[in-house]
């Protein structure tokens, strides 16, 4: 008896579940970009240590960007399914926060998929570069918010990722509106129902 063949919906897995590599031959080359966004948090102590430039290994926020930009390029080494891409410009900018460091990597290409996975990957690694020569100052230093800002190019078109969340948050509200207002509605229908009965009874019922 056959399998029964499945579809996820999924581009990376195929309809008997198993993971695959995109063949992305037949789309044309177009140029592309992608914004991804980081944090890491650290301790009072740590992050004096760093803008004090008093780091026993050196400047992490060099070698941060550095390791950033470097990873981007080995992007498709570190995740299994991603295209070998020749990257245009990669950038990684940290900038100093009350807790910590945000972190910013911009990637660009020409080709025939996104460089959103190499955004990602590039402040993924600086994020772990500062951790790594900081730690032992302060090894409870906290990395998150990683996350695709923007990416252009591809038939997917622009996406930004504020303002997704911006009409998202919109149409919620749009729709909680709603929902309290038909609630609303029915509840004063059935009120007013409830008042004509109590002026009005049944005439059947004096029978």
């Amino acid at each position: 008896m056959a399998k029964a063949r499945r579809t996820s919906g999924l581009s990376h897995v195929d309809d008997t579940g198993k993971a695959r590599m995109v063949d992305v031959g037949g789309k044309p080359v177009t140029s592309r970009e992608a914004l991804a966004r980081g944090e890491i948090r650290m301790s009072a102590a740590a992050l004096t240590l760093i803008r004090r430039g008093a780091v026993a290994k050196g400047d992490p926020l060099q070698t941060a960007r550095l390791a950033g930009i470097m990873a981007a390029k080995q992007t498709a080494a570190l995740i299994p399914l991603c295209h070998p891409l020749h990257v245009s410009h990669v950038s990684v900018d940290l900038t100093p926060t009350r807790r910590g460091y945000r972190i910013e990597a911009r990637v660009r290409t020409a080709g025939q998929t996104g460089v959103e996975m190499e955004a990602l990957t590039a402040v993924s690694v600086a994020a772990l570069t500062i951790y790594d020569m900081v730690k032992a100052v302060d090894n409870a230093m906290v990395i998150g918010d990683i996350c695709l800002i923007e990416k252009k190019g591809g038939r997917s078109g622009h996406y930004r990722r504020n303002s997704k969340l911006k009409t998202q948050n919109s149409n919620t509200v749009s729709a909680r509106n709603s929902r309290l207002k038909t609630q609303n509605s029915n509840t004063a229908s059935t009120h007013n129902s409830n008042r004509l009965r109590t002026r009005h009874p049944d005439k059947r019922d004096n029978v």
